[in-house]
């Protein structure tokens, strides 16, 4: 990708014989984007910095600063170097750079906080790999150097690698600082990921869609260095937040394999149970694990069944490409299908009740045996019940996704 030389920078074209109103509509071939809330201490110095690397590299391009409710100077002194500033009322680190892509024009994208933590001036080793084919260019600041101070002990050492670690599962991204805030993209890019999260989990969200996508990742070197004001980050909210968006977009580690090794352990422990009714006696210790293993079943069935559904939620909200596990989800766990399966199963439970109700020996009282394959007929009662509705729930998310 190449980058044309014209000698634009921020809103200013020196064309005189350009309007200003085709001035703000003329694409631009960078835009460097940069979420603000109450930076007032370093916010002129960062727009000037990206200025002077559109100016020393003959770049066409533009500063945008999103202020997010700042209640400082902040927005003044943005638009005062040079910056266009737009603002966006809801708060949160995505909502700001969400509304700063939609606002730049230009064809390459660089976002990065406005604190001084990233040098805007020497954008040219992020932007390169763009040239070359990639769609996202990171920075990873452990490879490029972290300053004395810039980063927490807990951070650098425990809450980046873990979630590094956790999008290299989820989406098989490999780079070794997933949380990097200093990030180039190509505007076709960004517009295939469809990105939606509002907070600090916004950075999880595009490395997980772009790995599912299959998209050209670059990782650069970059310095980092100590921020100028106070943080913005909460260590236990912002982590939470990433832990639970990588959960939520990965219904197979939070659902489907839990649920089937449930199901299957429940299935085990209930048919022990039907072959020695009377329980497990190994001298000192004596097992009768009849309810054990209707809950286990019980769980880990439902586990499962969420796990489907989500797959296919998460497929519609774009986190998870359309594949052949959909598909094969799709076709298998029908609402007709689920209702046919939990039809039967339901009134086989309800046959073998019947059966109990007027099979009653020993004078009346439920021995071993019948109390086991009572609990038998109320687990495929359940089961059968939460099929059903199962395939109910995926069938309409189904439907809403073709719509």
């Amino acid at each position: 990708m190449a980058l044309s030389q014209r000698t634009v920078h921020g809103d200013r074209r020196p064309d005189s014989t350009v309007s200003d109103a085709e001035a703000v509509r003329a694409p631009l071939d960078v835009s460097i984007i940069m979420p603000c809330l109450n930076e007032a201490e370093s916010v002129g110095a960062s727009v000037e910095k990206g200025m002077r690397w559109l100016r020393e590299h003959n770049v066409a391009g533009e500063v945008i600063v999103v202020d997010n409710g700042s209640s400082d100077d902040s927005a003044a002194l943005a638009e005062a170097a040079g910056a266009r500033v737009v603002s966006e009322t809801r708060r949160g680190y995505g909502a700001a750079l969400l509304r700063g892509i939609d606002e730049a024009r230009g064809d390459v994208l660089v976002m990065g906080d406005c604190d001084e933590t990233y040098d805007f001036s020497e954008l040219e080793p992020l932007i390169a790999p763009l040239r070359d084919g990639a769609d996202i260019s990171i920075g990873n600041r452990y490879a490029g150097g972290i300053e004395p101070g810039a980063m927490t002990f807990s951070h650098r050492y425990i809450g980046t690698p873990v979630l590094s670690f956790l999008v290299k599962v989820s989406s098989g991204v490999t780079h070794g600082d997933s949380q990097c805030g200093l990030r180039a993209f190509t505007r076709d890019a960004i517009e295939r990921l469809d990105l939606r999260c509002d907070g600090m989990e916004f950075a999880s969200e595009m490395l997980l869609k772009a790995g599912r996508q299959k998209m050209n990742i670059a990782e650069v070197p970059i310095r980092y260095y100590p921020r100028i004001g106070d943080t913005k980050l909460n260590t236990f909210r912002d982590g939470w937040r990433h832990l639970r968006f990588l959960l939520l977009a990965t219904p197979h580690f939070l659902y489907t394999l839990p649920g089937a090794l449930l199901t299957l352990l429940g299935a085990l422990i209930t048919a022990s149970t039907l072959i020695a009714p009377d329980g497990f006696d190994a001298g000192p210790i004596f097992w009768h694990p009849i309810f054990a293993g209707t809950i286990f079943l019980l769980v880990g069935t439902n586990a499962f069944l969420f796990g489907v559904v989500s797959r296919l939620h998460t497929e519609s909200l774009g986190l998870t490409p359309h594949d052949g596990l959909a598909d094969f989800y799709r076709r298998h766990f029908s609402f007709e299908r689920m209702l046919m399966l939990g039809g039967l199963l339901f009134f086989a439970g309800g046959a073998i009740e019947v059966v109990l109700l007027f099979d009653r020996p020993n004078g009346g009282r439920f021995s071993a045996d019948a109390i086991s394959y009572a609990n038998l007929a109320q687990t495929l009662i359940i089961v059968g019940t939460s099929l059903g509705f199962s395939g109910a729930l995926s069938s309409l998310i189904d439907v809403d996704r073709r719509g």
